[in-house]
């Protein structure tokens, strides 16, 4: 009996799932959706007009203005006999070393952007959002102590930004920074947040022109919207549009903490921009020498001169001499010295001498030629005859003129020299050294 009446239960419950399943199954029938009302949920469309934002009319301003640079090096190999003489075929190679960010400051193609974003570039090109050409840009001004450099890129056709006042700018403003964090990829890439400190002090080892290792402390202001690398060189504007800082560094406890942290502490959305009117001085500098349609100087780095083959063959003989003893200080600049031609001795009477070179000297520059080596020197020399007038550039510390003669020099005595420029004409002398 028992179950009979546990199978008319079932039975029932069946009939329920049943009938449940026949009026949801027609319910769908009788009330489909047209596509006129699909059409009406799917098909939308957004009025930006009614958008609002403080940072849409400051990006639509200025995003196009901010490029990409390119740092290229080129390096030479050379293959067969000759014991890094020079001989044999030389091979060069041009790397694309990295990348940054630049903002245009002048309708005459003149772009902001970090030192560090093109030292020791053989060629550096600028990218654009407005076409997919690498333009070729000149390094026209720079201070690597300041980590700021100012490139000239003829036919730029990009509206330059407005400078504004750093020193106007107030902790809790918006910070908009634009750049290419990552490269092209994710080219002109904005980020928002705010102004979170000034005066930030930040002190970093740097490496000048010549190869001289140095520290130095810059202030700059710190923000928390998103600097990644790559966006170094480009710009942190105001919500007026104005450029008012340079995206220099970014702090990560696990690369960076050298630099701000002690082991162990943590960081997190930490970006410091150099301050605009720290690199209006160099700006100035730059466009009182501009030239307009005239060529652009060599880029700064450019070591120029002649390569190592060119001299190895040269006769020394009869050619136009400085009048010194040179060398080459080995790890030089490990110790805070520039690389260059170390002066062993200065003939009297010398062109050297008559110029003002002194033992001790380290020659670093001759006609705006970097000079890393002895080798450099006596290349360079090579090229001119007697009577020319050249511009040496010499680093002297009291403390190299001291030890002139010693075997060795004693590090721990070196201070802070100072940069000489002098004037030297060249005669030809041909029993004196270079």
């Amino acid at each position: 009996m028992k179950k009979r009446m546990y199978i008319g239960i079932a039975a029932l419950m069946l009939a329920v799932v049943m009938i449940g399943v026949t009026v949801i199954a027609g319910s769908a029938a009788t009330n489909s959706l047209s596509e006129k009302e699909i059409d009406a949920i799917v098909n939308t469309s957004t009025d930006q007009s009614k958008i609002t934002s403080p940072f849409l009319d400051v990006v639509n301003e200025v995003r196009n203005s901010v490029v990409g640079v390119n740092n290229y090096t080129t390096s030479t190999s050379y293959y067969g006999y000759g014991f890094g003489y020079g001989y044999g075929q030389p091979e060069s190679k041009e790397t694309l070393r990295g990348t940054g960010s630049g903002v245009v400051i002048t309708e005459y193609g003149h772009v902001l952007t970090n030192y560090h974003v093109v030292e020791s570039a053989s060629r550096v090109t600028v990218t654009t959002g407005t076409d997919e050409e690498e333009h070729e840009a000149t390094v026209v001004g720079y201070d690597a102590d300041l980590d700021i450099a100012v490139l000239e890129v003829k036919g730029l056709d990009l509206k330059p930004v407005e400078l504004g006042d750093s020193d106007a700018v107030q902790v809790g403003e918006y910070a908009i920074v634009i750049g290419n964090p990552i490269g092209e990829r994710f080219a002109r890439s904005v980020s928002v947040g705010v102004v979170s400190g000034l005066g930030r002090e930040v002190t970093d080892r740097t490496t000048d022109r010549y190869g001289r290792m140095t520290t130095v402390t810059n202030t700059m202001i710190q923000t928390d919207a998103a600097i990644n690398s790559g966006n170094s060189g480009g710009g942190m504007f105001n919500i007026l549009g104005q450029l008012q800082g340079i995206p220099a560094r970014y702090a990560v406890s696990s690369s960076m903490s050298s630099l701000f942290f002690s082991s162990g502490e943590q960081a997190d959305n930490i970006g410091l921009c150099i301050p605009i009117n720290v690199a209006k001085p160099l700006i100035t500098e730059v466009l009182k020498d501009y030239n307009g349609g005239a060529k652009a100087s060599a880029p700064a780095n450019d070591k120029g001169g002649k390569s190592a083959e060119e001299h190895v063959d040269s006769p020394l003989y009869g050619k136009p001499r400085l009048g010194v003893t040179i060398t080459t200080i080995s790890n030089g600049t490990q110790y805070g010295l520039p690389a260059g031609a170390y002066v062993k001795a200065v003939e009297p009477g010398s062109p050297a001498d008559n110029g003002g070179i002194k033992a001790g000297d380290i020659v670093v520059e001759l006609d705006g030629t970097i000079l890393d080596s002895q080798n450099a020197l006596i290349s360079k020399l090579n090229g001119y005859k007697e009577g020319d007038t050249i511009q040496v550039k010499v680093y002297r510390d009291p403390a190299l003129t001291e030890q002139v003669g010693q075997n060795s020099i004693d590090t721990s005595k070196l201070g802070d020299g100072e940069y000489v420029d002098l004037t030297v004409t060249l005669r030809v002398i041909d029993d004196m050294n270079f």
